[in-house]
């Protein structure tokens, strides 16, 4: 099993392993693969060393994955927090954050619904 960015990849095309990475979808993976010049249907336990190494300089160079993307979208968001705007105040009050509806269908977001006492059916 290779590991990049402190995952483990399953043995899967490499384009696809990739995505296991938090902050690479499918089309960063494709372009991965196509800067550091590896064929997208290969195997991730197929790959030398020096094709894993290819790979895990691309990522580390040129985007920003895992630990530090988690850190910095979670800042973002305390940072609505704190200037208090509509989309922090949304956060805060665990509300669906990009304008949907909460009448119905916010479960989700909202949590499970909380009965209020003494109203009938």
């Amino acid at each position: 099993m290779a590991r990049i960015a402190g995952v483990d990849l399953p043995n899967k095309p490499v384009n696809i392993a990739l995505t296991y990475i938090y902050g690479i979808g499918r089309s960063s993976a494709d372009e991965i693969c196509e800067k550091a010049g590896i064929d997208t249907s290969q195997r991730i336990n197929d790959l030398q060393p020096e094709a894993i190494n290819k790979l895990r300089n691309v990522i580390e160079n040129e985007y920003v994955v895992e630990g530090r993307l988690r850190t910095e979208v979670s800042l973002n968001i305390k940072r609505l927090m704190d200037i208090g705007c509509n989309r922090g105040l949304r956060h805060r009050k665990g509300l669906p954050v990009r304008g949907q509806r909460t009448r119905t269908n916010a479960r989700t977001r909202k949590g499970k619904r909380k009965t209020v006492a003494g109203k009938k059916k």
